[in-house]
Parts: C-alpha cells; structure tokens; sequence
C-alpha cells in the first residue's frame, strides 16, 4: 500500500507535510501577492487550533456565495473525523491578502468531505471538501475549469504556508498571502501520483505549496480570469512538485451539494462526553468514592503516555512536574471543559500501564462546567465482561475475551491483562492508548486501553506477547489488550494525593506487590 504523509502531528495536524529547507519560502519560490484574489480565503478554526497566532490552517477556494472549498483533510479534524456534519468554532476569512484583518469573515455552519481516510474506495485523488458558511460572502467566486489542461500547462498557486520548518517560531507563519508560477507537470514527475491527481510545481521542489497550504488552489488562466483545476492534498516527496486533487474530475459531485440536489445526510456522531483528547493518547478524568468536591480532579492514561520520560522497566514515577492540557469533550467531541495538568501523581508501565494527573481543577470546579467525571472502578475485570472503549474520536464495542497472566512489551510486563475478542466494531488503533473502558453503566471506568499487537512479533514494541502460567509464549497479530484499574484507588489518599504505604496499595513502588 501507498504510503504518504498528509498531516502534522497533534494540532498541526490541519498542515501538509512538505519537507522542505529551512531557507524557503511559503508557497515554495513564491513571494508576496501584489493584488487580492477575490476567491481566497484563509480557515481558521477554533477547535482544533492551528499552531500559528493568526490561527490560519488551510487555504479554501469560493465557489458560490455561501460554499468554499478545501481539502477533506481539513475538514477532517472535527473531533470524530466525520465525513458530514456541523463544526463548531470554524470560520474563514475571505479576499484579504492578511489572514489577520480585512476582506470577509463568514462561520462555518457544514461539511462535506468527498472522502476520508477510512474509504474503502480509497483517499487519494479525493481530498476535498466543502464548507457551507451560515452568511453569504460578497466575493466573487472561482470558476471550475471544464477539464483538466495539458501537461506543461502555466499554474499559479496561493497560500499562507510556513516560511521555515520550525513551529514554535512565529516567524515561519506569515500572515500575508504568497503566490507562485508554475506548471502542471506529467504524473510521472509525481511517483506516488493517484488516479485524480495533478502534479504541480517545479521537478526539484523549489517551487511548491508548503505546510498549510493544504486546500490551497492550483489557477490556470482562461482569457482575463482565473479558472481553478485543483486543491494542495499532499508532498509527492523531498525536493519534488506537489499533488493537488483534480478538482475537474468531481464538478457533479461539488454541484450537487451546492444546488441542494445531491446532499448527503450527516454522519451519526458517537457520545463522546467525558473523552479526553491529549497529544499523543487519550484519557478520561476520574473520581474515586473517596474524593471530595474540593479536592483536585484527576486525569487517567497510560504510563506510556507520560511526556518527555517514560517510566523505567519495574519502576514508577512519583510526583513528577507535569505540563499538558486536558480538554474535556461534550457529547460532540468539542470541549466541553479544559483543566491543566499540573502535577504527574503516579505513572508506571509495570504491573499495569497506567498515569494519573493531578488538574488544576477541582471536581467541584468541572462539575460547574458541565465537564463529565468518570467513577474509577474498585472490582477486577472478568472474562466475559462487556466493555466500552471510549477513545478521543469513537465508541468501540468490546468484550474481556480472557484475563492474560502477563503481558510483555519491550522490556516491559503487566499482570492480569485483559484481552479483547476481535469480532465486532473492538479494532484499537494507534492514537487510542489511555482509553477509558466503561462498564455497561456508562460512567464507572473499570479498565484502561494500552496496546494492540501490530505485526505479530513476539514481546517487541508495539507486539505484545502472552505469557501463561507455564511461561508459554504466544503473540497473534491484531489482539487488543487493556489493563486493571482495581488497584489504584486503594493507593490515593484525600486531596487527590498518593500514598503507596496505604494498607492494600499494591502499585509498583509500594513494596507490597508480589
């Protein structure tokens, strides 16, 4: 299978991933536009927010005034990457040359993503979207070109794409609009081209569309006016031209959500309350029967999850400073709530897998917003118990196939580890590791997801193997495993505070676990 980046990690993760010098220019050789395009806008959403104080994060393209165009993958990062529905907090900017001031500001209110990464059909040549806005816009839209034109064709390209590749520099964000002139170059120019897309740019990269420019126009010129042909998807590789989705070749489909003709019905959104999205792994904040409204709110996840330092084999860390935000999803995946993780409690990855933050906030605090707490189960999981996984974009179906005696990983071992039957909609992914597993009440968390085995390699990283009593080993491509939450109330003291001397605390690092 093909295999082609499209996005930047965490809430970049609305940018193409070019890899380009640092020396460049956005819009790749490009400089200032002199002039305003009437059509262009900047998206800028709130939720998640790009890495860049002007907030832009994809270029879009007015077809009609109330309906911009972009890139599926944009549209993509709703919280449930739904392939039709409402947005919260997106707006974009329209006709200015600054994504900080002047032209039109309009709300998103839909979208429609003409793909999305799960298509069976395939992704690739089908990275578009369009955005209806709640306002019309007064600019004067782009027209779709009626075919795709012949290699070597001259095409102008637009964006406000980063100038260097550092992100933590604002100065690589540029607010003013780039443009650059180019050719559609033949696909063969673009090895990792698909059916519906267009190569464009020079052969050696020095003049392409950057990181966020994603959505971005390709522009061929019909007499006096500028005609669209495609929008950035994705880099064809280092120092090479850039694939934009073939706009030509979806007109019936863009025409028939524009006239209302053909519109395809929103996607079923999951409950999502309570999920809790962090930059690498999910979570969920949760309260034992001896909290108190007053008492700092914990966040659980995996000990695996723990940034920058992981725990060491048979080790755990203890009262650690810590620096990460919590959001607390709605019942949307939008936050509901969002805390700051202030204080790493405890984290190990031996006898179980599994950290707790202490928050900035109180339960009392989130209960005053709306934010919802999970209650952190006392009782082992068995199996045969029915679960639900609750990750940061969907609800899983699962079951407790067995209670594995030890699970190993790369130098690591958990007891008592639960494994999930395969059938059903229970398929963890990367990205899912400190998942909550709810029992049927919907609100006790009796288990944390940690691993799945992705190759079938046995006990190496990401490979999880099965140790049984006998010290037989078994390792089988694509089971799923989570890990006991039983113990870890015993060990917490009043105030959200650990204590691993308690009577009954079994965590690694008490001095009672066996």
């Amino acid at each position: 299978m093909r295999k082609r980046s499209l996005l930047l990690s965490g809430v970049a993760a609305l940018a193409v991933s070019v890899m380009a010098a640092a020396s460049a220019q956005a819009i790749l050789g490009g400089a200032e536009a002199t002039r305003s395009y009437s059509f262009m806008g900047s998206f800028q959403p709130s939720f998640p927010k790009p890495p860049r104080p002007d907030g832009h994060g994809c270029g879009v393209e007015v077809l009609a005034p109330q309906w911009v165009l972009t890139a599926s993958h944009c549209a993509g990062k709703n919280p449930t990457g739904a392939r039709a529905g409402v947005p919260r907090g997106w707006k974009v900017r329209i006709g200015s040359l600054d994504t900080t001031s002047g032209g039109e500001v309009a709300e998103v209110d839909h979208y429609y993503r003409l793909a999305t990464s799960h298509d069976e059909g395939g992704f690739w040549g089908k990275d578009m979207a369009l955005m209806h806005l709640k306002t019309p816009v007064k600019a004067k839209p782009v027209r779709i070109a009626s075919t795709t034109p012949p290699e070597g064709t001259p095409v102008r390209i637009l964006g406000w794409g980063m100038t260097c590749d550092d992100s933590n520099d604002p100065g690589c964000f540029p607010t003013r609009l780039h443009e650059a002139d180019t050719v559609l170059q033949p696909t063969s120019a673009c090895p990792s081209a698909a059916t519906g897309e267009l190569c464009i740019g020079s052969r050696d990269g020095s003049v392409a569309a950057a990181n966020m420019d994603s959505g971005g126009p390709a522009l061929v010129r019909d007499g006096d006016q500028w005609t669209l042909i495609g929008v950035v998807s994705g880099p064809s590789g280092d120092k090479a031209p850039t694939l934009y989705t073939d706009v030509t070749k979806h007109t019936d489909w863009i025409n028939g959500i524009v006239s209302g003709t053909t519109v395809p019905p929103d996607d079923e959104i999951p409950d999502m309350e309570g999920s809790v999205t962090l930059s690498n792994c999910a979570g969920s904040v949760v309260r034992t029967p001896a909290s108190r409204p007053d008492d700092p709110a914990l966040m659980l996840t995996n000990g695996h999850c723990v940034l920058p330092q992981l725990p060491a084999p048979g080790a755990a860390l203890v009262d650690q400073p810590a620096d990460r935000d919590v959001p607390i999803a709605d019942p949307h995946g939008y936050p509901q709530a969002t805390a700051h993780a202030n204080r790493l409690v405890y984290a190990t990855m031996s006898g179980t897998d599994i950290a707790l933050y202490r928050l900035d906030k109180t339960y009392a605090q989130l209960s005053a917003e709306g934010a919802k707490v999970f209650r952190l189960g006392s009782a082992p999981l068995r199996a045969g118990d029915s679960l639900t996984m609750l990750t940061d974009s969907s609800r899983l179906s699962c079951t407790a196939e067995a209670v594995v005696p030890h699970l190993r990983e790369d130098g690591y071992q958990q007891d008592n580890s639960i494994r999930y039957t395969t059938s059903g909609s229970c398929s963890p992914q990367h990205g899912t590791s400190g998942s909550p597993l709810l029992a049927p009440d919907g609100i006790t968390v009796v288990g944390i997801h940690n691993t799945h085995n992705v190759d079938g390699a046995q006990c190496t990283g990401n490979n999880p193997c099965e140790v049984d009593q006998n010290g037989n080993v078994t390792a089988v491509k694509g089971r799923g495993y989570g890990q006991q939450v039983d113990q870890i109330a015993a060990c917490l003291a009043t105030g959200s505070t650990l204590d691993l001397s308690r009577q009954g605390c079994t965590l690694t690092g008490s001095g009672s676990r066996s």
